[in-house]
């Protein structure tokens, strides 16, 4: 573990280095190398390659408009990916953040009633919880979580798996594994003495629905066959989940010793290599930049699989 440790705090990587002292090491904020590591980040790539397609004090990427195509150099995917590469703050972050907040929610519904999701595009069906989970946990990473706007989308997306569950239009109106990963990691951000009644009750659908098959079967009701993806492990994630994500969001929501989160435990191990690395097995196509050779080991993803070993109580010295 501390050759493993060594290399993931090398400074080549500030953002590795910064989600190691933090994630792994429990180092608080305001311990100055976490301060100094975080501060790097937007300097070195990826996050510089991306901070520099933006338009120059605009907020946004490629053109103003909802920001979710093209996939993935428009808007959300940006702040979502400087979200998983903990980014600081900084004056482009914010931008990017309130112009989000601003342009890429569904302020009303059809009758003229409070929505406020996220969107993908003009119509109610592209709120999907995928987009909703991955923006309303990026940000709060980025800042933005008790921001008025971000907590009216919150509540919206609460109300909506209230009323349809995590039913998905581009899964055949099914209910969506991946959706309930993504909007679970967003709603564990909350304190549990602050979720309101319709969050706590959308966080026990989401598990239900994830430990509702065994996670290393995937068979949740799909309208095409199981994707491969869900066992190919990735950084950064988009709107796609693997079990790696959903074993990580079950221990932290106090599932750890269920028996398909434990058989996740050795699916994992499997995959170490001999250095005690994991590899990057997938991205996103068409970014700003690079996050790695597929095929090579990855500190994003090791620090992915040392984290939910964590969670789940598996972490070896």
């Amino acid at each position: 573990m501390a050759e493993l440790l060594t290399w993931l705090l090398e400074p080549e990587n500030p953002s590795a280095r910064y989600l190691t002292l933090t994630e792994l090491l429990d180092r608080a904020p305001g311990d100055p190398d976490v301060a100094a590591a975080r501060a790097a980040i937007p300097n070195v790539k990826p996050a510089r390659a991306i901070l520099d397609a933006q338009f120059a004090g605009s907020g946004y990427w490629i053109k103003p408009d909802v920001g979710y195509s093209p996939k993935y150099r428009a808007t959300v995917w940006q702040v979502v990916f400087l979200a998983q590469l903990g980014a600081p703050p900084i004056e482009a972050v914010r931008r990017a953040c309130d112009y989000v907040l601003d342009h890429s929610r569904r302020l009303t519904d059809r009758r003229g009633n409070l929505d406020g999701r996220f969107v993908a595009g003009k119509a109610a069906r592209t709120a999907v919880n995928c987009l909703n989970g991955n923006l309303l946990w990026s940000l709060g990473q980025l800042g933005h979580g008790d921001d008025p706007r971000t907590v009216e989308a919150r509540g919206a997306t609460a109300q909506a798996i209230l009323k349809r569950g995590f039913a998905c239009h581009y899964n055949g109106d099914l209910p969506c594994a991946w959706g309930g990963v993504k909007v679970l990691r967003a709603f564990l951000e909350v304190p549990s003495g602050e979720r309101s009644a319709a969050v706590a009750t959308a966080m026990e659908r989401g598990v239900k629905l994830l430990l509702g098959v065994p996670l290393l079967e995937a068979t949740y009701p799909t309208s095409s066959q199981i994707s491969d993806r869900w066992f190919e492990l990735g950084f950064p994630l988009a709107y796609q989940a693997d079990v790696l994500e959903a074993m990580t969001i079950l221990a932290q929501s106090g599932h750890a010793g269920h028996p398909d989160v434990q058989a996740g435990v050795e699916w994992l191990l499997s995959k170490q290599d001999t250095n005690g690395r994991w590899t990057l097995e997938q991205v996103p196509g068409k970014t700003w930049s690079s996050f790695g050779r597929v095929g090579q080991p990855s500190k994003w993803v090791t620090l992915r699989a040392l984290q939910s070993l964590k969670a789940v109580g598996a972490l070896r010295a």
